[in-house]
């Protein structure tokens, strides 16, 4: 190979679509495939993410050599993560057709930083989801992020290896399943403990067994005297120790008295407030067709959201939705109307030659299509019946308008006329289009052609296309 060969640009856009489609091959294989997929430009967007990706960059060893990671962890490259407790195993699309292993070993936590943040925990942490979520007080975040005593690994902590044939310390397979590493953080931030292998409960628990103490010690400061049960008897006068016969009270005979138990007093329920009902919402979709009817010229999105107020990016979405589904037409480009009533079948050829014959410089089939309200297909076949009959003509490939006028039978107006509509043609005109628009028999045509490139007042562009003179 020579040296002054370089290899061909690929596109950012290349890049991920090869990346997809190998994701959807391996997922054919393997269902649990699990790709890191960034959403946005950013490389790392909770707490965890981002500090996992500031431990990596803020080592010299790795600063030099993870950037070249970052482009290939946002064009997809990363087809499969998986973190372990200890380990990381990722598959890399690099240049070859086969994707690259990569695997990374981590070091478990030492038992002693692991017990020291336990302790600098305590009655710091009010649940296990503030702790994901990254809310804890910010002596906790310098403690995690401590150089060697804290939760993230060093570099000596991590050992990696990929298949691929680059000869570098840190390749830039490892780099981007690295970063990888700190997006599925993102996802799940209690991974990060399974791949430190930290008994994540134990931080949590240590801290509420703590909280626990300190709410039953307030309970007891706070909570009234108990009233003994001998005492409750005599203040209701109740004989706590008499228990009912059930026997006689089966058999029918009347029970001896006792004395009237005092119940006490029913807490009065509160009164249940009344709760004003909402006005039904109006539906937004059914809004904006409505104005679309009332709009005989047609109306765009912006037009809609200030008649509306709805955001004008639901608006469009509406409008999609509707002409995907032929609620609606399309007038022009961005201009939307009502959907015309359904023509009776019979009457097909009157309304394309009604539409065609409206249109001067031309019309083409689709257009037809949108403003009759009839399919492409059922227009076709009524644009050939027009055109074998005349009344309608084809201006160019495609493109069809109103029959031409007759021009005079007198030839000096017939070479006047021919001439005219080839000045009206500057990048020249072939004599195809020159009988269609002259109406003029291609043998006498092509005489006055003949004629005038024989005068000088026209010339020969192409084979079979004139062009005035200038």
């Amino acid at each position: 190979m020579s040296y002054f060969r370089f290899p061909r640009y690929v596109s950012v856009a290349e890049k991920r679509a090869r990346a997809e489609k190998k994701i959807r091959q391996l997922k054919k294989k393997n269902p649990n495939l699990a790709p890191v997929i960034l959403e946005g430009r950013s490389l790392a967007k909770t707490w965890w993410g981002k500090s996992w990706n500031e431990n990596l960059e803020r080592y010299a060893d790795y600063s030099n050599r993870i950037g070249r990671g970052r482009s290939y962890v946002r064009h997809m490259a990363v087809l499969d993560l998986g973190i372990r407790p200890g380990s990381v195993k990722a598959l890399v699309q690099g240049s070859a057709n086969k994707p690259y292993s990569v695997e990374i070993g981590i070091q478990a936590l030492k038992k002693s930083n692991w017990e020291k943040i336990a302790a600098a925990c305590a009655d710091q942490l009010d649940s296990l989801q503030d702790l994901l979520d990254g809310k804890f007080p910010r002596d906790l975040s310098h403690l995690f992020m401590q150089k060697g005593h804290g939760l993230f690994p060093t570099p000596k902590e991590i050992q990696f290896s990929c298949s691929c044939p680059d000869w570098a310390y840190m390749c830039k397979h490892v780099a981007a399943v690295l970063y990888g590493i700190g997006a599925r953080l993102d996802e799940d931030p209690s991974l990060f403990f399974v791949l430190r292998k930290a008994n994540l409960e134990d931080l949590i628990a240590k801290t509420v067994d703590d909280a626990a103490v300190k709410y039953i010690r307030q309970a007891e400061k706070s909570t009234p005297p108990m009233v003994a049960e001998e005492d409750l008897g005599a203040v209701f006068g109740i004989d706590m120790d008499t228990m009912p016969d059930f026997e006689k009270a089966a058999s029918g005979a009347s029970p001896e008295p006792t004395a009237k138990k005092v119940r006490p007093a029913k807490k009065a329920k509160p009164a249940k407030r009344r709760i004003a009902k909402k006005p039904a919402a109006v539906d937004d979709k059914a809004l904006i067709l409505d104005l679309i009817k009332r709009e005989k010229n047609g109306i765009g999105a912006p037009g809609l959201h200030a008649k509306s107020g709805i955001d004008i990016v639901k608006i469009r979405n509406i409008l999609f939705q509707a002409y995907y589904k032929g609620s609606i037409r399309k007038i022009s480009r961005g201009i939307y109307a009502a959907k015309q009533e359904p023509v009776v079948p019979g009457d097909h050829g009157k309304v394309v030659l009604s539409v065609i014959k409206a249109a001067s410089e031309g019309i083409r089939p689709p257009q037809v299509a949108e403003t009759t309200g009839l399919s492409p297909a059922a227009v076709r076949p009524v644009i050939a019946r027009l055109m074998k009959t005349g009344k309608i003509r084809r201006i160019s490939r495609g493109l069809y308008g109103p029959p031409a006028k007759r021009r005079g039978k007198n030839a000096a107006n017939a070479t006047a006329a021919v001439l005219e509509i080839i000045e009206s043609h500057p990048g020249g005109i072939t004599v195809p289009a020159l009988k269609v628009q002259s109406g003029f028999e291609e043998k006498k045509l092509r005489n006055i052609v003949f004629r005038l490139f024989s005068s000088g007042k026209v010339r020969r562009i192409g084979r079979g296309v004139y062009s005035t003179v200038r």
